[in-house]
C-alpha cells in the first residue's frame, strides 16, 4: 500500500475530481483487495455507465462486496475485517443516499452513523475510503438536497476525525489535510532532499508537500531523527532488575520527537498469512490450532518470517499512583508494597515470571495530580515520560528482549484509564468503570461513586480543552500510561511485539493510536480480565483477547499465566513437519494384506528353497506384520517351536 504506516485513510473530492482512481492507487500493491460497493444501481444509462466504469478499472484479483441493499451492513463489513484484509470503500455519498431512500425509513439515520464511526475506529484492517466533498456548493434549495448534503458532511466530518489520514483530491491533484505535519503520501515516487534541491525547491524543516516538476505531489523529505539514548543494561537478564530510576530530569537532547503522525513500521503483511496457510498442511490429528491461529499469524507478522516461540521476555511493571477520587477505597501504601514484592523476586507476579522465564523490571512512575481539580502531569512530566517509556523499549531491544509484557500497579490506575477511554472512544465512565472490591473481599460502592463522581470532575473540567494524545495524558492519564505509552511507541519503531493485560496497558494503546496507528499492530491482548474497560478498549483497537480465564491477580498476571501457552503454540507451528503425501504410490490396501489368497501373505515363500516342512511348521512372523522396531532374525531356518503360534496357519500349509 503506498500510504505507508497509516491504515485508516480518507479520500475526498469533488465530482469527477479523480478520487476514485487515486483511492484505487493507494491500494494497488496490496495482496488482495476486498472493494466495498455502496451505490445502488437502477434504471439510469448515464449512472448505469459509471458504475461500469468503476468496475472494468477493478484488478481482476479483487473481490467486489456491495452493501446497497443495507446501509446497515457497512459498518459489519468493516468491524469484521481482518487485520491482513486491505477494504476500498466507494463511496460514502453512495451509502448515504441508500441511508436515506424511503424505502429504508424510518430509520435511526444517527444510530446507523455512529455505528459506522464505530465500526472505522475500530477496523483491524487497512482501510481506505471515498467521499464525496459537497461541502464547497450551494446550499440545496430542495428538502432532500439539503437531508442529503447534511448527512453527508456529518458523515465525512465524523469520518475523518477517526482516519490516520485525510487528502483532497482537486482536479486529480491530492492535497493532504490530516495530519498537517506529516510527510505528505501519494502514488508518487518519493524523492530525496537532493532531488527536491535539483529541481529548485527549498528543503522544508519539517514534513510538508513539495511541489515538483516530476509530479502533482510526491513525499516531502522529514527531518531526520536521532536515535533515542539507551542505558547498557545488566549483561545477564535475572528473574529481577534494579528499579529504573524516578523520572526526574527531561529528555536527553536528541531523544525521539514524539509528535502525532510518527512514522513507524508495520508487521510485515504478507508473513502472517503465510504462517496460517502453513498451519493447515501441519501433520496434526486434529482440526488444528484453533483461536492460537491468530498468535502464529502475529508472531509471523512481527518477526517478519516463520514464526519462532520467543525466548527472551521482559516484564515492565509500571508503578505509578493517582491522588484524589480516582484512588477511593485502597489502601495507603498497598501499591508500593507491591512494586517491593517484585523488587525482592516475591508476589504473584515475580513467581510467574519466573516461571515462564521472564525478566522483571520495576519501572517508578510519576504520581498523577488528582485529575477532578487539576492536570494529572505538566506538559514537561508528559514529555519526559514518553521518552523515558521510549527508552525503556530500546534498552529492552538493545538487550535482545523478543517480547515485551505490560503490567501495573498503582493506586487508582482504573479509574486514570476510565477516564482516557471516555476522553478518547467516547464511553461513560460508570460502565467502564470496574467495582471496588475492599480488604474484606466485599464491593465498596461507596468508593466506586466517587471514582465515577472524580471522572466526572474531571472531564467537565477539560471541556474546553483539545484533547488530543499529549493533552489527554497530561490532563487524565498520569505518569504510568504515559510511560507506557512510550513502550508502545518505543516497542514499535524497534518491531518489539507487545502482550498487554490490564486497563494501563489498553490506555496507552488507545493513546499511542492517536500518536501513531502503527503502534496497535505491535499488540496483543492476552486476557480482558473480565473488565469493562479492557473490553471496550480491545474493541476499539480490533484487539481479540486470547483466553477467557477472568484471573485477578493483577495486570500483567494474566499476560503471563498464557505465556507458556503461547510459547506451546509457536513451538508446535515451528517445529511440526508438513502432512505427508499418502497417495504417491500407494496400493489397493496400505498394509499390503488383502483377500486375494494365502500366498499373498508371504507366507509360503520359503517352501522351495530347499528347506525341509518341518523347518517351515514353525515359521517366522512376516517382516510387513512385525512392528518397525523389533530388530530382524539373522538369515537361515529359526528355531523349532514345540507351541502354535496365536496365528496358526497350518492350514494353508497342510496342501
Amino acid at each position: 500500500m503506498s500510504l505507508d504506516g497509516w491504515n485508516r485513510v480518507l479520500v475526498l473530492g469533488g465530482i469527477r475530481s479523480g478520487k476514485s482512481e487515486f483511492a484505487e492507487s493507494l491500494v494497488a500493491d496490496a495482496a488482495t483487495v476486498r472493494y466495498v460497493a455502496t451505490a445502488a444501481g437502477d434504471d439510469d444509462a448515464e449512472w448505469a455507465a459509471r458504475l461500469a466504469a468503476h468496475r472494468d478499472r477493478r484488478p481482476a484479483g479483487w473481490s467486489t462486496e456491495e452493501t446497497a441493499n443495507d446501509p446497515r451492513r457497512l459498518a459489519d463489513v468493516i468491524s469484521t475485517a481482518r487485520p491482513d484484509e486491505t477494504l476500498l470503500v466507494d463511496d460514502l455519498g453512495g451509502w448515504v443516499t441508500v441511508l436515506l431512500d424511503p424505502a429504508h425509513q424510518p430509520a435511526d439515520d444517527t444510530v446507523t452513523i455512529d455505528e459506522l464511526i464505530t465500526a472505522v475506529r475500530g477496523c483491524a484492517a487497512r482501510l481506505v475510503l471515498v467521499s464525496p466533498e459537497v461541502g464547497l456548493s450551494l446550499v440545496p434549495t430542495t428538502p432532500l438536497g439539503r437531508a442529503f448534503t447534511d448527512a453527508l458532511g456529518t458523515v465525512n466530518r465524523a469520518v475523518a476525525d477517526v482516519c490516520d489520514v485525510v487528502l483532497l483530491v482537486v482536479a486529480g491533484q491530492p492535497c493532504q489535510l490530516k495530519p498537517a505535519t506529516a510527510p505528505a503520501l501519494s502514488t508518487a515516487a518519493e524523492v530525496t532532499a537532493a532531488e527536491v534541491t535539483a529541481v529548485g525547491a527549498a528543503v522544508p524543516a519539517t514534513g510538508a508537500t513539495v511541489p515538483t516538476q516530476a509530479g502533482p505531489m510526491v513525499a516531502a523529505v522529514p527531518t531526520p531523527v536521532s536515535p533515542p539514548v539507551t542505558t547498557p543494561l545488566p549483561p545477564a537478564e535475572s528473574a529481577y532488575t534494579a528499579p529504573a530510576p524516578t523520572i526526574v530530569e527531561p529528555p536527553a537532547a536528541g531523544g525521539p520527537a514524539i509528535e502525532p503522525g510518527l512514522e513507524l513500521p508495520m508487521p510485515d503483511e504478507y508473513a502472517g498469512p503465510q504462517a496460517v496457510e502453513r498451519l493447515a498442511t501441519l501433520d496434526v490429528p486434529g482440526r488444528g490450532f484453533g483461536v492460537l491461529e491468530q498468535v502464529v499469524s502475529f508472531a509471523a507478522g512481527t518477526q517478519g518470517t516463520s514464526p519462532q516461540p520467543w525466548r527472551s521476555v521482559r516484564v515492565l511493571l509500571l508503578h505509578g499512583d493517582h491522588r484524589g477520587g480516582a484512588a477511593a477505597g485502597t489502601l495507603p501504601g498497598e501499591s508500593g508494597r507491591r512494586a517491593d514484592q517484585a523488587r525482592a523476586g516475591q508476589g504473584v507476579l515475580a513467581r510467574l515470571a519466573a516461571e515462564g522465564a521472564a525478566g522483571l523490571q520495576v519501572v517508578e512512575a510519576p504520581t498523577a495530580a488528582p485529575i477532578e481539580h487539576e492536570p494529572a502531569l505538566t506538559a514537561e512530566q508528559v514529555e519526559s515520560a514518553l521518552s523515558y517509556g521510549w527508552r525503556l523499549a530500546e534498552e529492552a531491544a538493545e538487550a535482545g528482549v523478543q517480547l515485551l509484557v505490560l503490567a501495573a500497579c498503582g493506586a487508582g490506575t482504573e479509574a486514570a484509564a476510565a477516564a482516557v477511554l471516555a476522553a478518547t472512544a467516547g464511553a461513560e465512565a460508570p460502565a467502564v468503570l470496574a467495582r471496588v472490591i475492599n480488604e474484606s473481599g466485599e464491593f465498596d460502592d461507596a468508593s466506586w461513586m466517587i471514582r465515577c463522581a472524580a471522572i466526572r470532575d474531571a472531564l467537565h473540567r477539560t471541556r474546553g480543552i483539545a484533547r488530543d494524545a499529549k493533552d489527554v495524558l497530561a490532563q487524565l492519564g498520569g505518569g504510568d500510561i504515559a510511560v507506557a505509552t512510550g513502550v508502545l511507541l518505543g516497542a514499535t519503531a524497534r518491531r518489539t511485539p507487545v502482550l498487554l493485560d490490564g486497563p494501563v496497558g489498553v490506555a496507552a494503546a488507545l493513546v499511542s493510536r492517536d500518536l501513531a496507528g502503527q503502534a496497535r499492530h505491535w499488540c496483543l491482548l492476552a486476557d480482558d480480565g473480565g473488565q469493562p474497560a479492557v473490553r471496550l478498549a480491545a474493541d476499539v483497537l480490533g484487539l481479540t483477547p486470547l483466553a477467557q480465564l477472568k484471573l485477578d491477580l493483577g495486570e500483567g498476571a494474566n499476560a503471563l499465566t498464557v505465556l507458556p501457552l503461547l510459547r506451546s503454540a509457536l513451538t508446535l507451528a515451528a517445529a511440526l513437519p508438513s502432512r505427508p503425501d499418502r497417495t504417491a504410490g500407494a496400493g489397493p490396501d496400505d498394509t499390503g494384506l488383502d483377500d486375494t489368497g494365502p500366498d499373498d501373505t508371504g507366507l509360503d515363500s520359503g517352501l522351495d528353497d530347499g528347506r525341509s516342512p518341518q523347518a517351515d511348521e514353525a515359521p517366522e512372523p512376516d517382516a510387513e506384520s512385525e512392528p518397525d522396531f523389533r530388530e530382524p532374525e539373522p538369515d537361515g531356518p529359526g528355531p523349532t517351536s514345540t507351541q502354535p503360534t496365536p496365528a496358526d496357519h497350518s492350514g494353508s500349509r497342510a496342501g
